[in-house]
This record gives structure tokens, sequence and C-alpha cells, in this order.
């Protein structure tokens, strides 16, 4: 009985209150955490279909469904042995105001930055990568951005505060280098021209063997430091229904998954996962692959040469 109120076994009905049941430490700051996940539920952003504000909790439900695996197949180790991952909760701001919005979100990520930890963000709407970016590059410097996406987010006609405008902002706030940075799965139409970044379009990516993909963005991205961002529309909507902006001809889940895998070992700093949108979601298909796909990135985290074995 001495376990009534302390047991964490795997139910996945009780307490489904954080992502794969890490401990739930309101102020990371002063902890001996590695990596803090962060819920930002926004999506006053959004373009499309309304619903991601609501993402952070249902990637956080879904992955209840991932925390009783010890190490996840087809890894050779527990992420959570070589990782301290703990989840703040969600980012709070004053709802409706884009600015204090962005001043928050930037300055929580400054605090956990400068705290030497790293940051996982569960979105939310695709907005709030690009004030994320600028509290990393004020830690990092210029970026390589490996980023999963239906939609290349370069497009220039959008307001300041727009979540298809943010790859056009960063590379001119010196965040991110476009030369060295990757877009994968884009199937709408953008400036070749103009654009600046590398594409393997979702055409090419279906066409293309992982070990293609996963060589052209090493090849890319170079000794840069990495921010990847993933877009769950960058998957097909039959595998991820849930999103604001679904687009038909996306890649399916065991192609990305097995391309995020290929990504061990790079010099990956940031991470986030962002349009999953429950009110379109079906049996929680999109919010677990969310989930999978944020834990996914923590185990490329923990490849990383500097994190001891």
């Amino acid at each position: 009985m001495n376990d009534l109120f302390t047991k964490t076994d795997y139910s996945l009905y009780s307490n489904a209150m954080t992502f794969v049941r890490r401990p739930y430490v309101r102020n990371p700051i002063g902890t001996d955490a590695d990596v803090v996940v962060l819920g930002v539920p926004l999506d006053m952003a959004t373009s499309g279909r309304p619903g991601a504000r609501l993402g952070p909790d249902a990637i956080r439900r879904a992955s209840v469904n991932l925390a009783w695996e010890g190490k996840k197949f087809p890894w050779t180790f527990n992420v959570f042995d070589k990782l301290k991952v703990i989840d703040s909760g969600d980012l709070v701001f004053d709802c409706g105001d884009a600015e204090d919005f962005t001043y928050r979100l930037e300055a929580a990520t400054s605090d956990i930055l400068k705290n030497g930890k790293t940051m996982l963000a569960l979105g939310g709407d695709h907005f709030i990568t690009l004030p994320i970016l600028r509290a990393y590059a004020k830690h990092h410097g210029e970026m390589a951005l490996i980023h999963f996406d239906a939609h290349t987010d370069t497009y220039a006609n959008g307001s300041s505060y727009d979540h298809g405008t943010m790859f056009y902002h960063a590379p001119k706030e010196g965040l991110i280098s476009p030369k060295h940075s990757v877009q994968v799965g884009i199937r709408t139409e953008y400036d070749y021209d103009d654009h600046g970044f590398n594409v393997i379009n979702a055409m090419q990516a279906n066409d293309m063997s992982v070990e293609e993909i996963v060589a052209q963005i090493k090849a890319i991205t170079g000794d840069k430091p990495v921010y990847i961002t993933f877009d769950i529309d960058c998957l097909d909507p039959a595998f991820a229904p849930g999103t604001g902006t679904p687009v038909c001809g996306g890649l399916n889940s065991d192609k990305v998954l097995k391309i995020i895998r290929g990504l061990a070992g790079m010099n990956v700093v940031g991470m986030d996962v962002v349009e999953v949108s429950p009110p379109y979601d079906q049996s929680d298909l999109t919010a677990l692959a969310g989930a999978t796909i944020a834990l996914e990135l923590l185990y490329v985290l923990a490849s990383k040469p500097t994190v001891a074995d």
C-alpha cells in the first residue's frame, strides 16, 4: 500500500499529464535536467483550420502509449538512461496578445538555454519556431535548419505574426543559414529563384531512399549547429489528418521515422513538433504521430557524440 500515490506504472488512463510521463517541474531553472519539454498552446497565427493550441495536451496524452516500452524500438538504448528530461507544462501568456506571446516564449527559451539545458517544444502552430530560434541564435549563433513540412513558410506576404512567414524572417535576422538548411516534404508552390533554401520536395522524398535523403541533409548542414522543426503536415493526411493545412501527397510515417533516426550523431541543439490540431484528428492518429516523432527526436539528441554513454 505504500506505493498508492507514488506508483508510476504505465496505465494509459491515469495521470496522462506529462510527455512520456516525465517528471513535472514547473520551473526548470536550477534543476539538473538536460532537456525541458515546453508546451506552447498557440494557434492565433494560423491561416487555415484552428485548434493547434490544443496540440500540446493531445501529444502528451498520446505519449503515454510510448511510456511503457523502456528502450524504444529499434533503438538499442533507453533515451532516459542518457538524458534527464522534465516537462515544465505550458508557456503562459496573455491570450490574443501576439507581442506578449513572442516576448515570453523567447525569454523562456533563453532562460532554459542559459541554464545549460535544451528544449523540446510542443506546438501550437508553426509561428512558435521564430521566437524560439531568436533565443537559440543568441546562444548558438547562426544555425542550420532541418525543416519537415508541406509548406516552405518563407512567404513574404503575411503579417509579422503568421505561421507561414517564419523562415522568411529568420534568415533576414541572421538566425539560420538557408544554404545550410534543408526543407523536406514540400508540396506547395514557392519562388524557386528567391527561396534560398535547399528543398527535397515530397515527390522527390517519396522516390528517394532514406539513405539518399539523410546523406543530402548531412551534406547540406555541414558542421553547423542544427535545429529541427517538424510540422506534422509533412506527413500525408492519411497518417496525420489532424492538422490545420493538410496537403495530399506527403510522406508516410515509416519513412519519416527512418529519416529522423538517420540524423543520429548530428549536432542537434533544439527541436519542436508543431501543428497538431486535435479537433480534426481521427482516433488520435496525429497526436500519436506527433508524440512518436518528438520521442525519436530525443533519441537523436541522446545520440550526439557529446552525450556521455
